[in-house]
């Protein structure tokens, strides 16, 4: 094997670790139901992805992801306290929920706080619906965050939170769930409120 293609390759497995698991294809095959609405696929199968969480919302209430995910919504795992990549991201999905609704798609943006400590079950819920008066906010114990984080394969590490004003690295996909699926597409920073409007609405027709 020549040296160009032996550092292709190393190249190319750096870029699917990078993205923690989440790798980019054109369009997937099988027997996928939604393989017409995909433009990525998930290593291991959609299926490997997201599930069963226990959060607390906005009033303090224990709920299920049954009891949140019952419409197509957009989830997204972040912290009120975020200086620029949270706000900018869920107004994103905020925005792409209006443009849903504008072609007759009713849809909900759920923001999932990895910020425990801070983000208490009235700051998180003050934080989602300044955002929009649909979205749902939650937050929970340090182990009940840390469960839905694992299922839906998604990163975050506080910097040091003995201090007032730390910072939470984290990752930013938001996700595409439908009550009767689960977890059906990601959607990367880039992805504009009309693409993820588009890319959506072929999810929800399908499962129609």
């Amino acid at each position: 094997m020549s040296t160009i293609r032996i550092y292709a390759l190393l190249a190319s497995a750096a870029v699917v670790a990078l993205v923690g698991g989440l790798w980019y294809a054109s369009r997937p095959v099988g027997d996928d139901p939604f393989a017409q609405c995909r433009t990525a696929a998930i290593a291991g199968g959609a299926d490997t992805l997201g599930g069963p969480f226990e959060l607390v919302n906005s009033a303090g209430e224990t709920v299920t992801d049954k009891d949140v995910i019952t419409e197509p919504s957009i989830l997204y795992f972040g912290y009120t306290f975020c200086p620029d990549v949270c706000p900018l991201d869920f107004a994103r999905n905020s925005q792409a929920v209006d443009v849903l609704a504008e072609q007759g798609y009713s849809t909900t943006p759920v923001f999932i706080s990895v910020d425990p400590k801070r983000d208490t079950p009235e700051v998180v819920g003050d934080f989602a619906y300044n955002n929009h008066e649909k979205a749902i906010g939650l937050t929970g114990s340090a182990e009940q965050v840390k469960a839905a984080s694992q299922a839906y394969r998604t990163y975050y590490k506080a910097h040091d939170d003995d201090e007032e004003y730390y910072l939470v690295d984290h990752s930013t996909f938001s996700y595409l769930v439908l009550p009767e699926h689960g977890f059906v597409e990601f959607f990367r920073r880039d992805v504009t409120p009309e693409q993820m409007a588009e890319r959506a609405s072929c999810f929800i027709d399908a499962a129609s």
